[in-house]
């Protein structure tokens, strides 16, 4: 037997062990469907391919390789009946034991969910003055830090911000509450350096390599928070959307043409 919410039920009621649940021994993305195919499919494997060997984890075959992963939720979309979809993967390590892995297989579940972007500005953000991002091997992937952003939306909600900026411990600029963030000054494009503890998101590397492909100058590294907000023009990007942000604390930020790279 087992007590779930104070309910005995039988051992059988749930699939256990399940690591992810009992560790977090795992990792998740966040993908987008879209004109029939996968968006960024190759970003996402990539960034997949990378997490899974920081875990010690093997990726299932249907999600091995770029062109896989987009038949395989591609075929989750169209069984949904959605000709744009939010995806949400989940991997988790199969098997029992406790901190030490007996395996390195991965079981793994997808969902879907309609998706519109919304690529609205941002009227208000600030600074978090509770939550840091944190630099870690597992830091460039989703999931094993979740709570940083579990914490810093909770206190984006209490502020009444529309965004919530993070920054690491030592004052550096890091992302987003769940998106990188870019600004731009004198024609060069600046975004804060995995070191600080960002996630290396896929639009991040899509936009990165866009504007440099146009022949934008990028910077990445260590910036303060006055470095952001001597900005001439400040965005967010997921793989949802990039939005321009207005406001963040007092400093307010013209409304600009969004670059073509974005």
């Amino acid at each position: 037997m087992l007590l779930l919410n104070n309910v005995l039920l039988p051992a059988t009621a749930l699939s256990l062990p399940n690591r992810g649940l009992a560790f977090g021994d795992g990792f998740f993305e966040t993908l987008v469907f879209a004109e029939n195919h996968l968006c960024l499919a190759a970003d996402h494997h990539a960034r997949m391919q990378q997490a899974a060997a920081a875990l010690y984890l093997a990726l299932p075959a249907v999600l091995a390789t770029a062109e896989a992963l987009g038949a395989t939720l591609a075929r989750l979309a169209r069984a949904n009946q959605l000709p744009a979809a939010r995806l949400r993967l989940q991997l988790w390590r199969a098997g029992g034991g406790r901190y030490t892995p007996t395996t390195a297989t991965a079981e793994w579940l997808a969902t879907a969910e309609a998706f519109a972007p919304d690529d609205t500005p941002v009227t208000r953000a600030d600074f978090s003055l509770e939550t840091q991002a944190i630099y870690s091997p597992l830091s460039f992937c989703k999931g094993p830090q979740a709570w940083v952003y579990v914490r810093a939306a909770h206190e984006r909600q209490q502020r009444g911000l529309d965004e919530i900026i993070l920054c690491d411990a030592a004052g550096h600029v890091a992302e987003a509450g769940a998106a990188a963030i870019f600004w731009v000054k004198d024609a060069v494009l600046f975004t804060p350096a995995l070191e600080t503890g960002c996630v290396a998101g896929v639009r991040r590397a899509q936009v990165l390599r866009a504007a440099r492909a146009a022949g934008i100058e990028c910077r990445e590294g260590l910036f303060g928070q006055h470095e952001l907000l001597a900005a001439e023009a400040v965005f967010t990007a997921n793989v949802a959307a990039v939005r321009q942000i207005l406001l963040i604390g007092a400093t307010r930020f013209a409304t600009a043409t969004m670059p073509a790279f974005m």
